[in-house]
C-alpha cells in the first residue's frame, strides 16, 4: 500500500538535496514542475467488437539536457502522480549518468493480464496516435517498462513510422524494440548489469570482496532474476532469497538463478522452491544479508521497518522502494543505499547506445555495450560516492546534487533561468 504521493516524495527529495547546492530559488521552482503534461484519451475496438476508453499519459518534466527519455507503463492502477514522479526521475537519472537526455515518462490505464495480444496492439497504435505530435527522435523517445515490452515496442514504432510516412532515423523514435527492427541484444539485462557493477563498486568504497557474500533480491521479474544470475555467476556471491508478489524463498546455502525461474515459470510463483523455506516479502528485507536489492515496489523499506535492515549495502533496482524518512535512519545505521536512479541506470544508459547506434546506423557488439556501460556506471558511482563523504550527506541527497547540478548548468547556458 502506497503511503505517500509519488510526486510529493520526488518534490521532497529535490528540495532536500538544494539544501547542500547553490541554485537559484526561481530554478528551483521550474524544477519541481514538469515542462509538458499531455492527458489522452484511447477508444479502442475490442475483440467482442465493443470499444473501451483508456486514458493515458505522457510526461515530459525537463528537456534542458536533451530529448526527454522515459518508458510507457500499463498498469490498472496507474496515476498522473505515479507518471510525474517517474519522469522526474528519470530527468535524475539520465543526468547522473550523463547521457544526454531529459527526463520523461508515459502510462495508460489498462490491466493488460486482461488483453489479448490484438488488443494489446490496437491500444499501443492508438496510445502513439495519441501522443504523435509530441514525440520523435529529438524531442522524447519513450521505451518500454511496467507490463510493455519488446514486441509492443515494435507495434509503436510501426505506428509512428507509419504516420510520419518515412522511416525514422533506423528505428530511433523508440527503444527497447525487437533486435529485428534496430533494438539491441544487450539491453536484455542491462538494468541488472549496470546495478551489479554499481554493487561492485560500492563494495570497494567499503573494502569488502563480495566473493561468497550473500544477497537478497525483492521481486523475482526481469530485473531481479539478471541481478540472482549476475551476482551469483559473474562475482560469485551467494543468492539466499528472491520473492515475488505471493510472497518469497529463503535458503542459506544459496538458490540457483535459472531453477528457481523455471519453477516460477511453471507454477506462477517462486514459492514453495524445492529445497526452501517459504518468507514473507517482508521477512525478506529484514534478513541478516550483506547485499539487499529491491527490485520490485516502490516504498516497501519505510520508517516502520528501516531500523530491522541488516543489510551493509542496499541496491535499489526498483524505483522509489525507500521512503525519505526510512532514508534518515539506513544513514544512521551506516548502511550503504545506492540510491534507485543510479542503481537502476543501467536501463537506460544502454537505450541511449540504442539510439545513439540507431541514429549512427552502426551497430556495436554485446561486449562493447558492456563495456561503454561499465565505464558509465562506474564513473556515476564515484560521482556520487564522492560528493556524499565531501559534503558528509547520504547518498540520495548526493546522486541529487550532482544530477540536479549538471541540469541547473544546462538551464542556466539556455538562458531559462539565473543565477
Amino acid at each position: 500500500m502506497v503511503e505517500q504521493d509519488p510526486f510529493e516524495i520526488a518534490v521532497k527529495q529535490l528540495e532536500r538535496a538544494a539544501q547542500y547546492m547553490d541554485i537559484s530559488e526561481e530554478a528551483l521552482e521550474f524544477l519541481k514542475r514538469p515542462q509538458r503534461i499531455l492527458e489522452v484519451t484511447i477508444p479502442v475496438e475490442m475483440d467482442d467488437g465493443s470499444v473501451k476508453v483508456f486514458t493515458g499519459f505522457r510526461v515530459q518534466y525537463n528537456w534542458a539536457r536533451g530529448p526527454t527519455k522515459g518508458g510507457i507503463r500499463w498498469h490498472p492502477d496507474e496515476t498522473l502522480s505515479t507518471v510525474k514522479a517517474l519522469a522526474a526521475w528519470m530527468t535524475w537519472k539520465t543526468a547522473v549518468v550523463d547521457i544526454p537526455y531529459g527526463g520523461g515518462k508515459g502510462g495508460v490505464i489498462c490491466n493488460p493480464k486482461e488483453m489479448s495480444d490484438r488488443e494489446k496492439e490496437r491500444l499501443a497504435r492508438g496510445y502513439i496516435k495519441a501522443i504523435y505530435d509530441i514525440i520523435s527522435p529529438y524531442t522524447d523517445v519513450p521505451a518500454p517498462d511496467v507490463y510493455t515490452n519488446p514486441q509492443i515496442m515494435g507495434w509503436m514504432m510501426d505506428e509512428y513510422e507509419m504516420l510520419a510516412r518515412r522511416k525514422t532515423p533506423a528505428f530511433g523514435i523508440i527503444t527497447g524494440k525487437p533486435p529485428s527492427v534496430g533494438g539491441i541484444v544487450a539491453r536484455m539485462d542491462a538494468t541488472a548489469r549496470g546495478a551489479a557493477f554499481t554493487v561492485r563498486e560500492a563494495a570497494k568504497a567499503l573494502g569488502m570482496d563480495l566473493k561468497g557474500k550473500t544477497i537478497a533480491i525483492q521481486g523475482y521479474g526481469n530485473a531481479g532474476y539478471y541481478m540472482a544470475k549476475i551476482m551469483t555467476e559473474e562475482y560469485g556471491m551467494k543468492v539466499v532469497a528472491v520473492s515475488d508478489s505471493k510472497g518469497g524463498i529463503y535458503n542459506p546455502d544459496g538458490l540457483n538463478a535459472d531453477e528457481v525461474l523455471e519453477w516460477k515459470k511453471k507454477n506462477g510463483t517462486v514459492k514453495d522452491f524445492p529445497g526452501a523455506t517459504n518468507i514473507t516479502n517482508e521477512e525478506l528485507l529484514e534478513l541478516e544479508v550483506d547485499v539487499l536489492a529491491p527490485s520490485a515496489i516502490e516504498e516497501v523499506i519505510t520508517k516502520k521497518n528501516a531500523d530491522n535492515i541488516k543489510a551493509k549495502i542496499v541496491a535499489e533496482l526498483a524505483n522509489g522502494p525507500t521512503t525519505p524518512e526510512a532514508d534518515e535512519i539506513l544513514y544512521e545505521k551506516g548502511i550503504l543505499v545506492i540510491p534507485d536512479f543510479l542503481c537502476n541506470a543501467g536501463g537506460v544508459t544502454v537505450s541511449y547506445f540504442e539510439w545513439v547506434q540507431n541514429i549512427n546506423g552502426f551497430y556495436w557488439t554485446v561486449e562493447e555495450t558492456r563495456k561503454r556501460l561499465d565505464d558509465k556506471m562506474t564513473k556515476a558511482f564515484w560521482d556520487v560516492y564522492n560528493t556524499h563523504k565531501e559534503k558528509g550527506i547520504n547518498m540520495r541527497d548526493a546522486a541529487y546534487v550532482v544530477a540536479v547540478q549538471r541540469v541547473y548548468q544546462a538551464m542556466l547556458d539556455r538562458g531559462w533561468v539565473k543565477k
